[in-house]
């Protein structure tokens, strides 16, 4: 895949994440906008079209909700599209941009992804039951914490991991997390403190689980020949990637994301990656359940399958380790609005690139770095490689 055009990320912004925040959507979305675009040097009048990300209407309570976002997210009067495929979205969101600079159509690109699930009540859990097969699946009450309590069961079954490893996850992000300004749970905690935490859905305990939350974030993308105007210092956005598997979770061998392979080697053969573990310095992986990073490590090939344990169990996942993953505090640590937290992590592979990151910048030196989300019934998956 040869892109026309090389695409840059000027800037980014992220606004709190937090359970029950006062902003509307589109309030959100203008915050982290006007954030993305101050960071850039550049106003609205230079974005030449807009890409917006958000999960199920159902969050907001709103129809159409992307019209309804057109204001905030700065889309009046210019091209806008939406796009939305569950968690996949916050990373998919950037991909959308790419293409619209990389095949000419623009300039500059203004990219945001909001979420605001505190209006669905009794809780957000209860739109994404409208996802399962009405008459196979909704009869027996499934959830997505009832299936992925089913996946990590068979990961850990198929691989011999202990819950006391995945545990270690929940740790590592939280703690990292109290070094970022928007996080909503950061905090030190032990590897007893997730074990002994209330049972959702065996094995998925309270504090293997990221909250609820509110928020959104933003990048400014922008052409080869306009990025070497507005920045001595731009991220290059080397290759993108991703991949929709069957919806039919119960068809599959769930011990292993395989559509995050297909995705995530999209992305490598773009960017020229042949031995991710060696090329990839940084990673912000899709972290909404403490045994999904170390899938989604596998699956990305960073390690092989149910080697991952033993990375985060040897330090190399650290801040200050061989290969850092979760350097934000991720989505267990920082929160997890569903689109803009796979966007998060586009900032924070953003900032990082630039040294940027502030107290979560990484101790070794980073050319390369990756984000990733995942999202729908355990299928879908989008990748984003960049390069300083």
């Amino acid at each position: 895949m040869a892109a026309k055009r090389r695409v840059a990320v000027i800037g980014a912004g992220i606004t709190l994440f937090r359970r029950r925040l006062l902003e509307e959507g589109r309030e959100l979305s203008y915050e982290a906008a006007k954030m993305a675009l101050d960071s850039a040097g550049i106003t609205l009048k230079d974005v030449d079209t807009v890409v917006t990300g958000t999960a199920p209407d159902a969050f907001d309570g709103i129809h159409m909700k992307s019209e309804y976002l057109l204001e905030g997210a700065g889309a009046i009067k210019k091209p806008h599209v939406r796009v939305f495929i569950g968690g996949a979205t916050g990373v998919f969101t950037p991909i959308a941009g790419w293409w619209h600079v990389a095949s000419g159509l623009s300039d500059i690109c203004l990219c945001v992804a909001e979420e605001k699930m505190s209006p669905h009540q009794p809780h957000p859990q209860k739109a994404f039951w409208t996802i399962f097969h009405h008459s196979l699946e909704r009869p027996l009450g499934v959830n997505l914490l009832w299936i992925f309590a089913l996946e990590m069961n068979r990961y850990m079954h198929s691989y011999g991991i202990r819950k006391e490893q995945i545990a270690r996850v929940a740790v590592k992000n939280k703690r990292n997390a109290l070094d970022h300004p928007c996080a909503q749970l950061a905090g030190n905690i032990t590897v007893d403190d997730v074990l002994n935490s209330e049972v959702i859905a065996w094995p998925v305990n309270r504090l293997d689980v990221s909250p609820p939350s509110d928020g959104a974030a933003a990048v400014i993308l922008a052409s080869e020949r306009v990025a070497k105007k507005l920045t001595d210092n731009p991220v290059w956005i080397a290759g993108v990637g991703w991949n929709l598997d069957t919806a039919y979770w119960t068809n599959r061998d769930l011990k292993y994301p395989l559509y995050l392979e297909k995705a995530a080697k999209q992305a490598y053969k773009m960017a020229g990656i042949e031995n991710p573990r060696k090329q990839v310095h940084v990673a912000e992986v899709y972290d909404p359940f403490t045994y999904k990073e170390l899938h989604h490590m596998e699956g990305l090939q960073l390690c092989g399958r149910g080697e991952a344990p033993k990375l985060l169990e040897d330090g190399v996942t650290e801040r200050d380790g061989d290969l850092p993953v979760n350097p934000s505090g991720g989505l267990l640590g920082v929160g997890n609005p569903i689109a803009a937290a796979g966007m998060m992590k586009v900032c924070e592979i953003f900032w990082q690139l630039r040294g940027e990151a502030g107290r979560r910048q990484v101790r070794r030196d980073v050319e390369v770095g990756l984000c990733q989300a995942w999202g729908d019934l355990m299928q879908a998956s989008s990748v984003l490689v960049m390069k300083r």
